[in-house]
């Protein structure tokens, strides 16, 4: 029998088996509306027998978007396009997700297919973008507005209510984005964060952010709801002040005893500085590391390529969960050929049958 086949049951939410999609930008909304592209790229991957489909970075405020064509979840009116793919990824079979985000200072930035340049105004940007500390993310680009207490306090709020939407909507969890040098991360590195009041210093300090975000959204999410957290695990930069994969144990830790129960192991994003050792699979030691010390069930992602790499990570023990991303761009419906491959069995839509082969 296949690991990867399992089903996985997290608080009321039951997955088919460990394959998700992980989240991935496609920089094709208008205000934040989620449109026919996101209902066609999300529920394909539904039709293709994964376990949890989860959206792109969703921006919970208009100023916490990357660029002005991300998918939003600010609003009420948000809720009847999402609720759409909710209810189609549903009938497949498949769990859904919204992956909750603020870009911080990353914000107001062109699409990477069109150069990815930091936007002003007249260009569809914004001004106000602000960061824990007026740190730029790199050489050069304008440095952000460091955030007031009722800034920080407005993002948790707008958290909440971007959970409770997502809800609404009747996606089965929330993830919130806590990584890849966007707002809660740069708000954990040391690198980022120079502040010297309760929401710096230290590690207690640093990490308030991310664990009252938590604490708001498992007030305003039924208790069924499971709610997971993306961490980058390291910074990737031989620095000191930089965040570690000891620190993302330890927060992982802490997340666990306020609610979260899956940690999604990624790594790096907050410094241009960083030097990173990839290959296949190469977050995986950190989802292992982090399930193993922090006793909490993690997702592992990244260069995840193959049907056997997926079910190693499993079968070992490495992971509860495997995310993938580029792979499902090539290939929407690998979760039926990643069965046939491992000996095991995933249902193919009716309306596909007559094509498979056996």
């Amino acid at each position: 029998m296949s690991s990867l086949l399992d089903s996985l049951r997290l608080r009321d939410m039951h997955l088919r088996n460990r394959l998700a999609v992980s989240p991935m930008c496609q920089y094709s909304s208008t205000d934040g509306f989620a449109d026919d592209w996101h209902l066609v790229h999300l529920g394909s991957r539904a039709v293709g027998g994964v376990g949890l489909v989860l959206t792109e970075a969703t921006a919970v405020t208009p100023d916490g978007r990357i660029s002005p064509q991300d998918l939003g979840i600010w609003k009420d009116e948000h809720i009847p396009g999402l609720a759409r793919i909710a209810s189609f990824i549903r009938e497949q079979g498949a769990a859904s997700g919204v992956q909750l985000a603020h870009a911080g200072r990353k914000a107001s930035h062109a699409p990477p297919f069109d150069g990815g340049n930091r936007l002003g105004p007249d260009e569809g940007g914004w001004t106000g973008v602000y960061a824990p500390s007026p740190v730029a993310h790199r050489d050069g680009a304008p440095a952000p507005r460091e955030m007031s207490i009722s800034d920080i306090q407005g993002v948790v709020e707008a958290m909440a209510r971007g959970a409770a939407r997502a809800v609404e909507a009747g996606f089965d969890t929330v993830e919130l984005h806590f990584a890849h040098g966007y707002l809660v991360h740069e708000f954990l590195s040391g690198l980022s964060n120079l502040r010297r009041d309760s929401y710096g210093g230290g590690f207690a300090g640093r990490t308030r952010l991310a664990l009252e975000i938590l604490d708001a959204v498992r007030t305003r999410v039924p208790e069924r709801t499971a709610v997971l957290a993306r961490l980058s695990a390291t910074d990737w930069v031989d620095d000191p002040a930089a965040w570690t994969i000891e620190q993302t144990v330890e927060l992982s830790r802490e997340l666990k005893a306020r609610g979260a129960d899956l940690i999604d192991c990624s790594s790096g994003g907050v410094s241009t500085d960083q030097v990173v050792d990839s290959g296949p699979g190469y977050n995986t030691a950190f989802a292992e590391r982090v399930r193993r010390e922090a006793d909490v069930s993690t997702g592992a992602v990244g260069e995840i390529t193959s049907a056997e790499q997926a079910e190693h990570i499993i079968r070992t023990g490495q992971a509860d969960l495997v995310l993938m991303g580029r792979e499902f761009l090539r290939q929407p419906y690998f979760p039926l050929a990643a069965a046939a491959r491992l000996g095991g069995e995933i249902a193919w839509p009716k309306q596909y049958r007559r094509a498979r082969r056996g």
